[in-house]
């Protein structure tokens, strides 16, 4: 795997791409008897007239309902994963419902303390949570998605968070998915769910309804998952109007069994510490709207409520542990961070769109505007443990932090598709972003803030075809991303936090700016095979990184500004069918560097270990050098997925995923002697059978070889080195690790779905 670690040169990359665009591209250029199929796709985050694919300077992905159920993908993050190009998961909280998605090296996390770098829409509302940009991946209601696109770079119609891609999911109703549908499923570790959806439409009504219920034991020790998600929808429509209110409710609890260290791994089901549990409820409520003002106009608008409460136990170590004092009350190995965080956002959309000509050119205009405020009571208890690895405790809650934080953002944009000629088109558009973040401290003054951002984000692309059959294009665009408040309010390094965090200070942050360079090309070979190919390249400036101070299992650290961080590289795509068989398949190639020199405190790292060190805190430091790989981030991911259909009743699907290497949180300058994370490849399998009219039988086998792999590391430093992995008094068998969160093994599951009515799903 040492190849992978070292940059493709410009030159064979461009070569590499310019093959893949000519070969295809030239076979089918004068393919005049092929059927033509144009695309329109979403462009905004509000639906809007849409664009044809032909038109857009990105290389923009759909995901239909198909690619989601629990015959293939469990939740819309692992949907993603396995269909989208560039995208990866991180288990970062050793729960399937929990994991970090990265797109072009870029986060949507649920993690707080997670730098994010993807902006979140469900019908046209931006769902990262107002305290730390944070995404709930089980606040989806998976059962009820039509389906979601991947908005890939800078694009600042979309808004802050947008520095390097926008998700925009799109639920489905009455007029779409008639009929009604129920599934169940259960299998390996406990796993059992039951999915139920219906939906009808009459003259100017339409109404759907879905329901999931699950739940899971888990595969390894304390790390139960149970989901309830409800989501209903009713509208009115017609000739020239469109209404629709829709509401999801959520009640899930989730627990993780966090990442183990590298001496551990001979027992890859056990827990590091435990418990880690975390609810999380949810009422969301959206109500759009739009009007065809004529055949060239539409007017459309959107307004929401979302109330979101999160209750969390974290067992932690106590960094604060001294070994030269006895073990007692005051000075216990272990401790519990309790949190309650409750977030209140209403919000409003408003946007106008046209497809009349411009001087006498074809002309696609789009003007709107957005405002939403999160208002967030965010609670944290303190509870000493013990000198076991449950850390259970009977000792009393002592109120450690209580803020009060209110996120506003608004923002007016436009953006414009003009046709300089039947094959030509020039993209330009714009945002001007206005955000303000107040921190409020209720037991004091030292969190208190008041921080205000504003910039405006411009982008501009062309595409060209010169054929039916082929898209070229190129951009440029800018995006942002103002400090959090939980950034704002954990950015002292004399004053590290534990996250889920216990807050310190409230230096100032800068906000982080994307600047993003795409080329690429896409097509069709013949009339059954797609494909696309796309370079980029996404530079930020004061990028917000989250540091780690050391502490074993503990997310121990803060945010600071880090200079420049790139992400840069090429994917390659296809997708078809040849008579009975349907294949898909993605490649990418992304190296995410650090590109400014750094001075990081990483404790645990082996390069800040010198033998001998004048200065403590020296000894605690690494030198990040530009070029260093970002943690987390693989090199290199491959994914092909092949459906083989044995007449109408039977088919056999299969997904390989594989990806290289990543270094470790805390080896930010790649010199930890532990090295990367090894890279991994895994297949998964589904059967389907119809064996009566509306009836199916269906059957997944998710790690079909029984790999042991791991998507994410920290290191730190391991207390559990006594007898039979006990604490260790005295601290002088501790030692520094490498961290890893261990993937799921081998799991079956079987299920059978009934349709009826006119349901298709």
């Amino acid at each position: 795997m040492k190849s992978l670690s070292k940059p493709l040169p410009a030159w064979r990359a461009a070569s590499c791409l310019c093959a893949t665009l000519l070969a295809p591209a030239l076979a089918a250029a004068d393919d005049a008897a092929a059927p033509q199929r144009i695309e329109i796709i979403g462009t905004t985050a509000l639906p809007g007239i849409g664009s044809p694919a032909n038109q857009i300077p990105a290389n923009v992905q759909t995901i239909r309902a198909s690619g989601l159920g629990s015959d293939r993908a469990l939740n819309l993050s692992q949907a993603l994963a396995q269909g989208g190009a560039s995208v990866n998961l991180n288990d970062t909280a050793g729960n399937p419902f929990q994991a970090d998605l990265n797109f072009r090296g870029f986060t949507a996390s649920p993690a707080l303390g997670t730098p994010q770098g993807l902006s979140v829409f469900v019908d046209g509302v931006r769902i990262n949570e107002a305290f730390g940009d944070t995404v709930n991946w089980d606040l989806i209601p998976d059962v009820a998605i039509s389906s979601t696109t991947l908005i890939p770079g800078s694009d600042p119609v979309f808004g802050l968070n947008t520095l390097g891609g926008a998700i925009n999911v799109k639920t489905t109703n009455g007029r779409e998915s008639p009929g009604t549908s129920v599934r169940a499923y259960g299998g390996s570790w406990g796993r059992g769910a039951i999915e139920f959806r219906s939906g009808g439409s009459s003259e100017g009504s339409d109404w759907f309804v879905a329901a999931n219920r699950f739940h899971e034991a888990g595969w390894a020790d304390f790390n139960p998952s149970s989901v309830a998600q409800l989501f209903g929808k009713a509208g009115w429509h017609d000739a020239r109007t469109d209404v629709d209110l829709s509401v999801t409710l959520v009640d899930n609890r989730l627990e993780g069994n966090q990442s183990l260290p590298l001496s551990w791994m001979n027992d890859r089901a056990q827990a590091y510490s435990w418990p880690d549990t975390q609810t999380n409820r949810l009422a969301f409520v959206v109500l759009k709207g739009s009007r065809s003002l004529d055949d060239d106009w539409l007017l459309e608008g959107a307004a929401s409520y979302r109330a979101h409460q999160s209750h969390a136990f974290n067992s932690n170590v106590n960094n604060h542990f001294d070994p030269a004092q006895p073990v007692g009350p005051g000075n216990q190995p272990t401790g519990n961070a309790v949190n309650r965080i409750d977030e209140t956002r209403p919000g409003a959309s408003l946007q106008l769109s046209s497809l009349a000509d411009l001087a006498g050119h074809r002309n696609h205009f789009v003007v709107g505007a957005s405002l939403d405020e999160g208002r967030t009571a965010f609670t944290q208890f303190s509870q000493e443990g013990g000198s076991a690895r449950d850390t259970a405790s009977n000792s009393p809650l002592l109120l450690a932090t209580s803020l009060r934080s209110q996120a506003s953002a608004g923002g007016a944009y436009f953006a414009d598709t003009w046709g300089l000629d039947a094959k030509t088109y020039l993209s330009v558009s714009g945002r001007y972003n206005q955000a303000r973040v107040r921190l409020a401290d209720q037991l004091g003054s030292a969190l208190d803030g008041d921080h205000g951002f504003q910039r405006f984000n411009p982008a501009v692309g062309l595409t060209w075809n010169p054929s039916k059959a082929m898209t070229a294009y190129a951009s440029y665009n800018e995006g942002m991303r103002v400090p959090t408040p939980v950034e704002l309010s954990c950015a002292d390094p004399n004053a590290p936090c534990s996250l889920p965090n216990a807050f310190a200070s409230d230096p100032a942050l800068k906000p982080v700016v994307s600047r993003t360079q795409e080329f690429g090309a896409r097509g069709r070979a013949g009339a059954q095979w797609n494909w696309s190919a796309a370079l980029f390249r996404t530079r930020l400036g004061d990028d917000i990184q989250f540091i780690s101070s050391g502490g074993g299992a503990t997310s121990a650290g803060y945010f600071q500004n880090v200079g420049q961080t790139r992400r840069q590289g090429f994917e390659l795509g296809f997708e078809g069918s040849a008579g009975a068989w349907k294949l898909s398949g993605h490649y990418s190639r992304i190296a995410a560097t650090f590109r400014s020199p750094l001075v990081l405190n990483s404790p645990s790292n082996s390069s800040a270990s010198p033998s001998s060190c004048a200065d403590a805190n020296a000894c605690r430091d690494i030198q990040v050098r530009p070029g260093d790989r970002m943690p987390g981030i693989p090199l290199q991911t491959f994914k092909l997925h092949a459906e083989y259909a044995f007449g109408k009743a039977f088919s056999l699907g299969a997904d390989l995923a594989a990806q290289s290497s990543a270094y470790a949180r805390g080896d930010e300058n790649n010199r930890d002697a532990n090295g990367p994370v090894p890279g991994f490849a895994l297949l998964n399998l589904d059967a389907h059978y119809r064996f009566a009219p509306g009836w199916e039988l269906f059957a997944k086998v998710d790690n079909v070889f029984d790999r042991v792999y791991s998507s994410f590391s920290v290191l730190g430093q391991n207390v559990f080195t006594g007898p039979g992995r006990s604490f260790d008094p005295t601290g002088a068998s501790w030692r520094n690790e490498q961290f890893r969160s261990i993937g799921a093994p081998r799991g079956i599951w079987l299920g059978v779905s009934y349709r009826f009515g006119a349901a298709d799903f």
